[in-house]
């Protein structure tokens, strides 16, 4: 073999792995999401965990046969702009969008890129899809609740507080959630005796007014319904309720672990793995105006014994009977074991 062919063969080889490489990049496919949390936020990666197991179930796994890019807003509800024009400069193949106003923002940006929504509870309202059969846009995902699911928190609250005759929806009117849980929430009153008050909320001084003038009648409680707005500023609304001993029943079980009485709402690890299967057959070439908008598959119910007793209520064990996490509960239930085991001691 001549030097020179052997130097052609020899840089050949070298540059192999470089090209290998190269062609494995340019295989992953790219997808982008937007999250209102932060990057550190602990239930947000619980959450895109849930997301990355049921991709990989699907053979996409970051790093692999995926490339993800990231963008948080912090809780900042200014950014969802900025954040969306950045994502879609990137020209992912489909966009993964947390809550209402991330993907009104993404929307609002193109109407080409297929976008996968999640923690939205009125996508048809919102102007995201014509139908939930038939999207027939951009976007498709899967819907937060039913209107219909305000009957059951008002229904919580009065098992807690039977005495319950009003309760202030808790929502920022610029979204959907307000209007849209207000006149379900407002029927399913009237049958349990209790006042719905519309309490629409856009900043700090509104939740702490709203809040405080419910506190001034007697047996008043909070329905918080899931909203960004709130959910960014749960630990104001907890402590308030906590300042002035109102009931109060969520859409998350993270408000009840943060402090909060009680919650009823779908299980989020769930329908992150369940949204996976939306992502994976537009990758897969599918057009997300004929993806149909699902439901969530899995309910959770929440409560928190210490904020029951630091308020000054009794939880009635039919709610206790249907809870799935009960805060609290472990450290009392020993207790309760333990003095029954001193029983026949102390005969």
């Amino acid at each position: 073999m001549k030097r020179r062919e052997f130097i052609a063969i020899a840089g050949g080889v070298a540059a192999w792995p470089l090209a290998v490489r190269a062609q494995q990049s340019a295989r992953l496919r790219r997808i982008g999401l937007l999250r209102v949390s932060t990057e550190d936020d602990a239930r947000g990666k619980d959450h895109l965990a849930g997301l990355r197991d049921g991709l990989a179930r699907f053979g996409w796994v970051e790093g692999s046969t995926i490339h993800c890019d990231y963008r948080y807003a912090g809780g900042h509800l200014d950014q969802f702009s900025v954040l969306a024009k950045e994502l879609i400069a990137l020209h992912p193949e489909v966009i993964f969008a947390q809550s209402t106003p991330v993907a009104a923002a993404l929307q609002r940006e193109t109407r080409t890129i297929p976008i996968v929504f999640v923690e939205v509870s009125d996508p048809i309202g919102s102007g995201f899809i014509a139908g939930l059969a038939h999207p027939g846009g951009n976007l498709t995902g899967i819907i937060q609740y039913e209107a219909g699911i305000a009957g059951k928190w008002l229904a919580m609250l009065k098992e807690i507080a039977p005495n319950l005759a009003r309760v202030a929806l808790l929502a920022n009117p610029k979204g959907t959630a307000h209007e849209y849980f207000l006149g379900n929430a407002t029927a399913a009153a009237s049958a349990l005796g209790i006042e719905i008050i519309s309490s629409p909320v856009d900043n700090v001084a509104d939740i702490e007014r709203s809040i405080s003038s419910l506190a001034r009648q007697d047996n008043g409680g909070l329905l918080c319904p899931p909203e960004t707005f709130i959910t960014v500023h749960r630990d104001l609304v907890i402590a308030l309720a906590a300042k002035y001993r109102l009931p109060a029943v969520y859409a998350w079980r993270y408000f009840v672990t943060d402090g909060g009485l009680m919650s009823y709402g779908i299980d989020l690890v769930d329908v992150y793995q369940q949204s996976a299967s939306y992502i994976d057959q537009i990758l897969r070439g599918a057009n997300p105006a004929d993806l149909p908008v699902q439901s969530p598959t899995k309910y959770e119910t929440a409560l928190n014994l210490k904020t029951a007793k630091a308020l000054g209520f009794s939880v009635p064990t039919s709610l206790l009977v249907r809870a799935d996490e009960v805060i609290e509960w472990r450290r009392e239930f020993i207790t309760l074991l333990g003095s029954m085991a001193a029983w026949p001691h102390g005969r």
